[in-house]
């Protein structure tokens, strides 16, 4: 290199530094807060309104945010966080414009897991939030504060995490819905530490004044404890507003059929759900939930514990579920509704194609290199690359710990690493795809190729089984691998079966067919209906 152009390259280096040490946020907490040393991760969030305190208004399209990895930090002593440091959607402090802000500094608190495999690492000990870190218990934050940022000028504010966040309130318990949470042994052995599961049980009309069994439905989804399919007995009550109520409305009619619908919490050190398999870097999720958390369900619960009286459902993570639970437990479950699913064919992964792409960010397209588009809108405009989207989930957290959905993909269909983490699928920051990983999650995870690979067998089990639901407008893409798994059912043999698909036309995530939630409720009840052995008895559902 030129020494002239060295030189000016140098230059640029020094004055970069120069400007990140004199731009930063310093962080710290009183011992009052916590007493002993902290290891985890320090945050500054930056936002122009004060409606919300800034923790809230992040998001995949939120306020800035940046992030740094602590060890060991006393009370009393202070994080940096500076212009070297990754945030997003601004990637440095040195991009924030000047001008009047309102800034809140967080300490997300990371727990030591001594693994059965012999693997110690660190992450957040999830406190029955749903891997939230920036509203979990236990953790620390700071009052927000107006400040004036001038990255021109350089600034250096401190701000003090004296703030706890508090536990979390779990709704009592009523006479249409209970809840309870037992600690698995076999995931307690795996993790090293206390691991917990959960259910929410929607009970049918008049089940405390009858002696009957009834079907059960397990919806999948993200970690919640609101009423399973948003049930609501009031406006004011419930995730599903006027569909809660509307619900409520045909569960207590007379002739409505009788089931229990659960909904699983199996929250983990990487996401707020499993995605309810076995997996060397999660930890034995499927088991857990089919040998502890289900037999807890039939033991409290009067449920037919029966393969036809099991039927499942579930959107987008739910969805993959639902459709996972029934192929890979074929013998288990009796049905499913799969809304939305989670990339069922991994040749489509939000946009990346993960047996073909040479790098997750962008596609080569002859003379061309475009960027990979994660997210849409409906109507087609780009929501997220891929590159913004993996550096939102790297800002939250490193080696896989950010909570976030493609973290725990990797987490849940990736082979083990050697520092005890997952092997990425790709590099986090530039996006270099790692094929052998690719290979991993194709033969163990990749539900139409497993499929493929196992028809012969798995094939009579799925017959009448099987029903699929997405837009064709899935912000998330979601659709594509839905129509590769369609594609392929229709070309199946002994036996052929197709399955049941249906596509809503300009409809996003995450779309569930026309049907409401009672008049799916009927339609599964039908499926089961037709399942019974010849001589049961339908004391559940006088129709």
């Amino acid at each position: 290199m030129p020494k002239l152009v060295c030189g000016l390259v140098l230059a640029a280096m020094s004055a970069a530094y120069s400007f990140a040490a004199d731009t930063r946020f310093e962080i710290s907490f009183p011992a009052a807060a916590h007493r002993g040393p902290i290891t985890g991760r320090v945050f500054i969030m930056i936002s122009r309104t004060n409606d919300r305190e800034p923790r809230l208004q992040i998001s995949r399209i939120g306020v800035p945010f940046f992030g740094r990895d602590i060890e060991n930090l006393a009370p009393g002593q202070a994080a940096v966080i500076d212009a070297t440091d990754l945030g997003t959607p601004l990637e440095s402090l040195s991009e924030i414009p000047a001008g009047t802000y309102y800034v809140q500094a967080f300490v997300n608190i990371y727990s030591e897991f001594r693994r059965a495999d012999g693997h110690v690492v660190w992450m957040h000990d999830d406190q029955w939030e749903g891997q939230r870190w920036n509203r979990s218990p236990g953790n620390l934050f700071s009052t927000s504060k107006q400040v004036e940022l001038d990255p021109a000028k350089g600034y250096r504010i401190a701000l003090e995490c004296d703030q706890i966040v508090p536990p979390i309130e779990i709704p009592p318990d009523t006479e249409w819905v209970k809840r309870f949470k037992i600690q698995s042994q076999i995931l307690t052995k795996f993790w090293g530490r206390p691991i917990y599961l959960g259910a929410t049980v929607l009970l049918p009309r008049d089940y405390a004044k009858s002696t009957e069994h009834y079907p059960v439905l397990y919806e999948q989804g993200h970690f919640g404890l609101g009423a399973p399919l948003g049930f609501s007995t009031s406006q004011a009550q419930g995730r599903g507003g006027r569909g809660g109520q509307e619900l409520y409305a045909e569960w207590t009619k007379e002739n409505f059929p009788r089931m229990i619908v659960v909904t699983l919490q199996h929250p983990n050190p990487y996401f707020d759900d499993s995605y309810a398999v076995n997996s060397v870097n999660v930890g034995p999720y499927g088991d857990a939930i089919h040998q502890e958390l289900i037999p807890e369900i039939e033991k409290r619960f009067r449920v037919i514990k029966q393969p036809w009286a099991r039927v499942l459902s579930g959107g987008s993570t739910g969805g993959w579920e639902a459709l996972a639970l029934q192929v890979f437990y074929p013998d288990f479950y009796g049905g499913t509704w799969s809304y939305c699913p989670d990339s069922v064919d991994f040749s489509d992964v939000e946009g990346i194609n993960v047996y073909k792409d040479t790098n997750a960010f962008y596609k080569v397209i002859d003379w061309r290199r475009e960027p990979t588009i994660n997210s849409r809108e409906i109507n087609g405009q780009v929501r997220s690359t891929s590159e913004q989207r993996n550096h939102f989930e790297l800002v939250n957290g490193t080696h896989g710990r950010s909570g976030e959905q493609l973290d725990i993909w990797s987490a849940v269909f990736g082979p083990l690493g050697k520092d005890g983490s997952f092997e990425p699928l790709f590099d986090k920051r530039i996006g270099v795809m790692h094929p052998e990983v690719a290979q991993y999650w194709k033969e163990h995870y990749d539900i139409r190729y497993h499929m493929e690979k196992n028809w012969y067998a798995l094939g009579p089990k799925l017959v009448d089984q099987v029903h699929v639901f997405v837009g064709d407008a899935d912000n998330f893409f979601l659709n594509n691998g839905v129509h590769l798994l369609q594609d392929w059912m229709k070309n199946t043999k002994d036996p052929h079966y197709e399955g049941y698909f249906v596509y809503g036309a300009m409809k996003g995530h995450c779309y569930s067919g026309p049907e409401n939630s009672a008049e799916r409720l009927k339609e599964m009840a039908q499926h089961i209906l037709s399942k019974m052995p010849p001589g049961t008895v339908a004391g559940w559902w006088k129709n």
